[in-house]
């Protein structure tokens, strides 16, 4: 249950996957539009891949987990991602934006996190770590921006669309914690941490 502290609720909405999902895909529409459809396919990869990794880390370790390890934090690696992978569409030539922007992300979505009582440290650690290694890929399976691309509008049009959708909340995280537990009980693993249920 997460606890009543309305600005860093309101922080750590915007990495729900109800307003994340709507931005992945108006920044890759936004990339289409412009032309840089590699830049799109690389978007849209690295962030299914993301968080097809979160997906997974959450399926094993939900009922396998133990200690302090037992939900990996999908709002900071969706949140790490994002941002990195924005920075990655910002950059040129020289020196890289995408470590520093990723790391402020998950440094800012994971304090909220912990506070709320949603996660614990080495969740929100290992959704970073998750986040941050999408972000890392992203400008490799991109490329450079083409000349022509306004990197900005991707930046106003990510923002618009967060701030539209903020305040909404997808459920998923109920139907993932079901999934994992009727997956460990019908492969019988994890036996022991299924008496909690």
């Amino acid at each position: 249950m997460l606890s009543s502290h309305p600005p860093l609720r309101y922080i750590t909405d915007f990495a729900d996957q109800a307003v994340v999902l709507p931005v992945v895909l108006a920044v890759c529409v936004a990339l289409l539009i412009q032309g840089w459809k590699r830049g799109a396919l690389a978007w849209g990869a690295t962030i299914i891949g993301t968080f097809t990794v979160m997906l997974m880390l959450k399926i094993v370790l939900i009922p396998c987990g133990t200690g302090q390890l037992h939900t990996p934090s999908g709002h900071v690696a969706a949140a790490t991602v994002l941002a990195g992978g924005l920075a990655a569409m910002l950059r040129r030539r020289g020196g890289s934006v995408v470590l520093p922007v990723s790391l402020l992300a998950a440094a800012i979505i994971g304090t909220s996190r912990l506070v709320l009582g949603a996660h614990t440290w080495l969740e929100v650690v290992l959704g970073a770590l998750v986040g941050i290694a999408g972000a890392s890929i992203m400008p490799k399976l991109a490329g450079l921006p083409p000349p022509g691309l306004n990197v900005w509008r991707l930046v106003m049009i990510a923002g618009l669309v967060a701030a539209i959708f903020h305040g909404l909340h997808m459920p998923a995280e109920a139907e993932i914690h079901g999934t994992a537990w009727r997956l460990a009980r019908l492969l019988d693993v994890c036996r022991a941490n299924q008496v909690r249920l």
